[in-house]
Order: C-alpha cells, then structure tokens, then sequence
C-alpha cells in the first residue's frame, strides 16, 4: 500500500487540481509537505455565492494575503464570482492583473448585484486587454463594464464569453473583437438593461462558432452585423418582435439554430449552404408548417 506522504510533490499536484481551491487550500494543515504545496496549483477558484457576508469577507482577505505569493509559474485558470457589494473594485483589479503576470490562460469573472447602483460597475484593469497568454476570457453581469483601452492585443484568445455585460459605448465591442485575430468561439447574451450599445458588429474572419441571445423586451432598432466567413456554427436566439440583422454570406456554415420570434426569413436568406438546419419560432401564433417550418438538412453522401 502506498502512503501519501511517500507520493511526490508532483503527484500530490495533480490530485490538488481536481479539488475546489478552498479545499485545496484546507490540505495546508495535513503537514509540512503540504503547507505551501496548494500554491502552486496552477488552477484557482473563488465563488463568494457560496459564503455568508462574514464569510466573504474573510475569504476575500485571504486572497488578499496569498494571491500575491501563489507561486504557480503558470496560472491555467482564474475564476471569480462575487454577489456581495463588500468587495473593492480595486481588489479585483489587482487579482486580475497578478493572474495576467503570471500568464493566465483562462479568465472567468462574474459579478452580480441584485439592484445595482452606478459606483457597483466594475472596469477590469488595461493589462488584461493585452495579455498574450489569454485563450479563453469569459465575463457575466451587467455591473461588469466591458471598457476596452486604446491599445489592444488578444493574440491567443480563442474563446469569448460575454453574458449580460455592460460596455463603455457604442465601439467596444468591435475594438475588441478586431483585436482577437484567432478568435474562434463567440458567445454574446443581452437583456433588456441599457448596455450602451445599438448596434452589435461581429467581423472575425476566423470565427467558428457563433451565439447571439437576446432576452427580454430590447428595442426592435437594435441592430446585428454579422461578417464571418468562415463560421461552422450558428445560434440566434432572438426574443425582439422586430429583429433586425445584416448577414453577410458564411459559405463554410455546417449547422445552425435559429429561435426567432418573427422575421426568419430575414436570417434564411442567409444561411443558404447550411447543411444542418433547425428553426424553431417563439411566437405562440406560428402554430402551422404554412407559417414556419422545422427541418434538417442533412449532409450529402458520396
């Protein structure tokens, strides 16, 4: 039989990987080998939805005190999520700015108050818009303000996220993605708040994947560009009464699913080479094939 103490640091690490941090963080008090050893787990979550105020508060200091001195040469994931307004914006800043110091490859932050006032949105440090490490970066609440520097530089990212965030103006979001030369996999979700912006723009040409949703009653003027030529996936999930979208040809698109409330044909007529296609309409009034139709198109044979 093996014992643990006779395993080494590097497998000990691997087992650390599979735990939650604060558990991994709790092995610190097993013995001497394990004292530091969690602070080289290259992975780190924190989730305050799970903790009391009291509770948060404590945890947050403690990321505070160790963060700083997580050893890990590379951090392969960070992942924030906070409900409780007792968090400064500025401790955030620097947690995100140490994980880009230490070349992290996956980012996720979540950030959610119940009613929001304007001094609870929250601006991610300049840094994270020029990490080269970065692949995948995924950003949910609307406190979250998505507000994109001048200067930008995403060479590695390859997956975006960004559920119901808010954005500086009407040019972020373009800035950004223009800035995302491998980007491959898209995901944008809106609600109903104001998030600054009227038009959403998405020109990638090595886009791959991508999902539009639009929740809740958003203004019919809102308007969708869609340039990505080499698009495999498709998903527009779109609750508006009036959509309004701007689809440039995607000759390479294999799949695609559409949830509209009205206007499909608007969308149709520009998915044509689709292969494998699924309409699925919201409105209770089309309840005939003579309105709208659901088929699959499948792959030809040879």
């Amino acid at each position: 039989m093996v014992i643990i103490s006779e395993l080494s640091d590097d497998l000990l690490l691997k087992i650390l990987l599979f735990l939650p941090t604060k558990v991994a963080v709790s092995t610190s008090l097993l013995s001497k080998q394990w004292k530091f050893l969690w602070m080289w787990v290259p992975k780190i979550e924190y989730d305050d939805l799970e903790f009391s105020v009291s509770s948060a508060l404590s945890c947050l200091n403690f990321i505070d005190n160790n963060l700083p001195l997580h050893r890990a040469p590379v951090i392969e994931s960070l992942l924030l999520r906070f409900r409780h307004t007792i968090l400064e914006h500025d401790r955030i800043k620097q947690w995100v700015g140490i994980a880009v110091s230490r070349f992290v490859r996956e980012l996720s932050i979540g950030y959610f108050c119940s009613n929001p006032n304007p001094s609870d949105v929250l601006s991610l440090p300049s840094s994270l818009y020029t990490c080269n490490s970065l692949m995948t970066l995924k950003l949910e609440g609307e406190t979250i303000l998505v507000d994109v520097p001048p200067i930008v530089c995403l060479p590695s990212l390859k997956t975006l996220k960004l559920q119901r965030v808010t954005y500086s103006n009407e040019d972020s979001l373009g800035l950004l993605l223009s800035h995302c030369p491998v980007l491959e996999d898209l995901f944008i979700e809106r609600n109903n708040k104001n998030d600054n912006v009227r038009a959403i723009v998405v020109n990638v040409p090595s886009l791959q994947r991508l999902s539009l949703q639009i929740v809740g009653d958003r203004s019919s003027d809102d308007g969708y560009v869609i340039v990505t030529p080499c698009l495999k996936y498709l998903k527009i999930v779109d609750y508006r009464s009036m959509p309004s979208y701007l689809i440039e040809p995607m000759p390479k698109l294999e799949e695609a699913d559409i949830y509209v409330w009205r206007n499909i044909e608007k969308i149709l007529e520009s998915v044509t080479s689709v292969r494998r296609l699924s309409l699925h309409p919201l409105h209770p009034w089309f309840s005939s094939t003579e309105e709208v139709t659901c088929f699959h198109l499948p792959t030809p044979s040879f």
